[in-house]
């Protein structure tokens, strides 16, 4: 539906620009246009022809998605306007157009605007890693997975950490699709991340969804040990606003679940207290601030398989109440990711102990991480 959106507008502005040209031809005398009953001076046929030009430039940026589109937009909007009342007996329908024109420029506003998630995204994610633990170049050695558990050990050197530099940040990108509850449909998704390790970890998540082929935003961000999830449906509507001590330890849990399956090497300097059940299952204790947490994990094969934590909640759709339950990530298809070796797919899950019982809300799949890389490749 999304795709269909755009392709709509495409074609609208394109063929908007296009009978411009019968103005320009008209006015400067090109060629005889019949359907055009109302004089055009030849100053004006120039500018009919700015406007088809400008209308049809915005088409094809728009069609490539490129990321300035909107100033070909503005100036044939404008262009295109102010020549129509000129000849408005046979021109007039063209301003419904330019009303497509400019319901497209107002979501992108607002989408992209400064008051958007996306704005605030990328600032937050600037600050973050202006803020965060400066790379010092050390390398991670045998000798700094002697304090941890065998199992969680060999998940870190199996993970490529061993003569890699010390993870301070990290930067992923996925896509994958989600769900409020086992009975709703599935949403497809984009996603991109940044996490900050250290004393004061941080947390900022990005996803540009879709429901019913309509636009939804969320934005998690995880700062100063306080966290908060907003989505937005078309970037107008507000759909949650999710925050207080609940959230605060539901992304606690999310941080170390990122650190066990996104940055392996991390585990070597977070604040966690490790326990090996049996030989395939540890137990971890992460602090961060006044949040205190713990997980499960399972291994396999000397592989981390599956998170598991009683002390994530989750979010009613408005993010008014939280209700605590199970939760659990398991991961497979481990690969390479430049120098790192990671699962490549995973998924959330729920275990209620209502009906129906356990159930799938979140697939994902990695397709890009970097450690350590600066502020240069925020994408979204």
């Amino acid at each position: 539906m999304r795709t269909l959106a755009r392709w709509f507008v495409v074609l609208i502005l394109i063929a908007h620009g296009s009978l411009h040209l019968l103005g320009a031809a008209h006015g400067l005398a090109w060629a005889e246009v019949a359907t055009l009953t109302e004089p055009i001076a030849p100053a004006l046929g120039v500018v009919w022809l700015a406007a088809a030009i400008m209308l049809v430039a915005t088409g094809v940026l728009f069609a490539a998605r490129a990321r300035m589109w909107w100033v070909a937009g503005i100036i044939g909007l404008l262009i295109s306007q102010t020549v129509i009342p000129t000849s408005w007996s046979d021109a007039k329908a063209g301003t419904l157009a330019n009303l497509v024109l400019l319901a497209a420029l107002g979501y992108e506003f607002a989408s992209n605007g400064p008051r958007s998630y996306r704005a605030e995204y990328r600032r937050r994610v600037a600050t973050a890693l202006h803020e965060s633990e400066p790379d010092t170049g050390a390398l991670v050695s045998e000798s700094d997975l002697a304090h941890l558990p065998a199992l969680v050990a060999e998940h870190i050197r199996r993970s490529g950490a061993v003569g890699q530099p010390r993870v301070s940040t990290l930067r992923a990108t996925i896509h994958g699709r989600i769900r409020a509850s086992a009975t709703s449909r599935w949403m497809t998704y984009t996603g991109e991340q940044v996490n900050t390790c250290g004393p004061t970890p941080s947390r900022l998540f990005w996803m540009d969804a879709t429901m019913f082929g309509l636009p939804v935003d969320v934005l998690h961000v995880f700062v100063g040990r306080s966290a908060t999830m907003r989505v937005k449906l078309c970037s107008l509507l507000r759909m949650m606003n999710a925050a207080g001590p609940e959230m605060d330890r539901a992304e606690t849990v999310t941080l170390f679940n990122d650190l066990c399956i996104l940055a392996p090497a991390a585990l070597i300097d977070a604040p966690i207290a490790w326990q090996q059940i049996d030989d395939t299952h540890a137990r971890g204790v992460f602090t961060n601030g006044a949040q205190t947490v713990s997980a499960d994990l399972t291994f396999r094969d000397g592989d981390l398989v599956d998170f598991r934590s009683d002390d994530r909640m989750s979010t009613s759709h408005d993010g008014s109440t939280f209700t605590p339950q199970p939760w659990s990530t398991p991961v497979r298809d481990y690969r390479a990711f430049g120098s790192r070796r990671l699962a490549a797919h995973g998924e959330g899950r729920w275990h209620p102990t209502a009906p129906p019982g356990e159930f799938v809300y979140l697939e994902y799949n990695l397709d890009a991480i970097t450690y350590n890389a600066g502020t240069a490749a925020t994408r979204v």
